[in-house]
């Protein structure tokens, strides 16, 4: 894709005050919400929805998308990958998350991985469509919940799940989606027995007992859908 032409295209589009929004979330029921809320402004216009990290990236390949509307967590990716790939391939195309997570150490790895925006699934549908605007025209836009605590120094001691490696977290993340080991091991290329090995390691590094007891701790902070 032309990136010049990217640049173009979000700002003209954004200037002419109509912005088309791709919804990507891998639940239905919310992407018709959303698409229902979008819909009562008619500056803004449906680009597309999609379900899964895939979905999203071939979606945007096709090009007339001026904004991504991002769940934190698709499957196909872990964290904030998606993120990370979506500005690789369109470094001019603002992505503005939406997830049900307020949790500020989660928001501010999304807008360090190149988010433009990160808003709650709680917020109001006014503030959902001036998220959308102020984000496609360039700006940042934070849920005002998270705004306080993300711009104060992070002195704490991070918490287990920000100390494991990128692979340990996508681990994680397929175990909290109910992923067989079998299932895992394929799609990473590894052996089965490997992601065994680092199954074991995420309940020592996190004190958890159980693999359940794993899948509860990881949604507790954040890691799920």
């Amino acid at each position: 894709m032309n990136k010049d032409a990217d640049v173009n295209r979000v700002s003209a589009n954004a200037s002419a005050g109509r912005v088309r929004v791709l919804i990507a979330d891998d639940h239905a029921l919310v992407r018709e919400g959303l698409r229902k809320v979008l819909e009562l402004d008619a500056a803004i216009a449906l680009a597309g929805e999609a379900a899964s990290a895939s979905e999203t990236l071939s979606r945007l390949e096709q090009g007339g998308v001026d904004l991504v509307l991002l769940d934190l967590l698709m499957p196909g990716c872990t964290d904030v990958d998606l993120i990370e790939r979506i500005v690789k391939a369109h470094p001019q195309l603002p992505v503005l998350v939406l997830t049900m997570h307020a949790d500020p150490h989660i928001a501010r790895r999304a807008l360090e991985a190149g988010a433009r925006g990160y808003l709650t699934k709680d917020i109001s549908t006014e503030l959902l469509i001036e998220a959308v605007h102020q984000v496609a025209a360039g700006r940042s836009y934070v849920d005002p919940t998270l705004s306080a605590a993300l711009i104060r120094p992070q002195t704490e001691v991070p918490q287990p799940l920000e100390q494991l490696s990128a692979r340990e977290r996508q681990v994680l993340v397929a175990l909290v989606q109910g992923r067989a080991l079998i299932d895992i091991a394929a799609e990473l290329n590894v052996a089965p027995n490997t992601v065994s090995t680092y199954k074991s390691r995420l309940m020592e590094k996190l004190g958890q007992s159980s693999l359940s007891d794993l899948v509860r701790y990881s949604i507790r902070h954040g890691l799920a859908g």
